[in-house]
């Protein structure tokens, strides 16, 4: 079955996050990871590593290019999100945190990445539920995954 990316899901109470518990969603359109893009993101958080910036000097290591930072790739994790569910019928939505991150493999300019996304809980809290998912950054042609978190978000009916 190949999945509908068109239109996010729209869940509007507790109840509904509840029953997409272990459903897959996505996977994203995806992203074109560009030196551009690259730069902007080292620019805005002032790490500057030469395996991000420095095209030259990475060309010649063992990853072949310059690699995108792990923190960029996570931080289009809440827009990919949002393509895949809105949260637009909560009174508020808001992202709570991360219980576990991983890097398992590069991210090279030049790439394409997208995101699946699994919620895998959905737990009572006063006045909501907090809800984790586990989000699976892929990059095109790689079998092996390049990130792979547990998002955590509290909504409030």
């Amino acid at each position: 079955m190949t999945p509908d990316t068109s239109a996010p899901l729209r869940p509007t109470t507790v109840q509904d996050l509840k029953d997409l518990v272990g459903r897959e969603l996505g996977p994203t359109k995806w992203h074109d990871i560009t030196q551009e893009r690259i730069q902007a993101f080292a620019d805005l958080t002032g790490d500057h590593q030469w395996i991000h910036v420095d095209p030259e000097r990475a060309n010649a290591s063992a990853f072949g290019s310059t690699i995108a930072h792990g923190l960029y790739s996570l931080s289009l994790g809440p827009a990919f999100m949002e393509s895949l569910m809105a949260f637009d019928g909560f009174a508020h939505s808001l992202n709570y945190g991360y219980n576990k991150v991983r890097f398992p493999s590069p991210n090279p300019v030049g790439s394409r990445i997208r995101m699946r996304a699994t919620i895998t809980a959905v737990d009572d809290v006063p006045g909501g539920a907090q809800v984790t998912t586990t989000q699976t950054f892929e990059r095109e042609g790689s079998e092996k995954p390049i990130l792979v978190a547990e998002s955590v978000g509290r909504f409030s009916e």
